[in-house]
């Protein structure tokens, strides 16, 4: 086993943990709000960067197998933002002013 695909595979590893608990997190949410399109998509594209230079340089081993395992759940995210983008647009809009006068 080489130390690189070791250290590689903490890397994946570390960002791997993360991703669950955002697509919980943001599913719990029910809201699209806060959450980033682009910043998923450039997650996916790095994730399918890094897939296909392993395959181009014939580095088949495990540390690939983590690779789509982190593109799987990041791809379960933007599942999540599409359905919670589907629910901001049923919901009331949300009144944002306070400075309403009541009249007496």
């Amino acid at each position: 086993m080489e130390i690189s695909s070791l250290f590689e595979t903490l890397m994946l590893v570390c960002f791997g943990c993360s991703w669950p608990l955002n697509v919980i997190k943001a599913y719990k949410a029910r809201t699209a709000r806060g959450t980033s399109l682009p910043f998923i998509l450039l997650i996916i594209t790095g994730y399918i960067g890094g897939i296909t230079a392993k395959v181009l340089n014939h580095q088949t081993n495990y540390v690939l197998v983590v690779y789509f395992l982190n593109l799987i759940i990041v791809m379960a995210n933007l599942v999540v933002y599409f359905k919670n983008a589907k629910l901001d647009k049923i919901a009331k809009p949300v009144v944002t002013s306070t400075s309403e006068k009541v009249s007496a």
